[in-house]
């Protein structure tokens, strides 16, 4: 990687300092963005990973239910006149294994905000702390 643009950071905080801004720390302010960033990256991961869990929780259910499908037309294609099963049963499992299912999706739908939420709400609380700290620093 070419080496001038591999850390932005440094190159912004080199930049500023040589301008004189009184009362600006600019070193804690470009290591307060450097970790927004951080916290952006780390929960945009998160909610991959979310999405990554529902398509193959979606994979499951579709290749569950066309081997379910499967079954039941293999069990017409050997000619008996009636079902083999009844249909009553059959609507019932289905509808539960929907369920079941959605609920599987629900819970990881949460589980991925409130890890997303969680890394968010972490970074803004340090922010907040930092900002407390810079406006107590003695202005020089």
């Amino acid at each position: 990687m070419n080496q001038n643009f591999s850390d932005p950071f440094s190159q912004f905080a080199t930049m500023f300092q040589q301008y004189q801004l009184p009362g600006f720390d600019v070193t804690a302010i470009m290591e307060s963005r450097r970790k927004d960033v951080e916290a952006l990256a780390a929960t945009n991961r998160v909610a991959f990973g979310g999405m990554e869990a529902l398509r193959d929780k979606q994979l499951e259910i579709l290749r569950r239910s066309l081997s379910e499908l499967e079954a039941i037309t293999r069990q017409f294609a050997n000619g008996s006149a009636s079902p083999p099963f009844n249909a009553n049963e059959v609507v019932q499992r289905v509808l539960h294994n929907a369920l079941a299912d959605m609920q599987d999706i629900v819970r990881t739908t949460q589980q991925t905000q409130a890890e997303a939420y969680a890394l968010v709400s972490k970074r803004m609380e340090d922010a907040m702390k930092e900002l407390k700290a810079s406006i107590g620093k003695p202005q020089t």
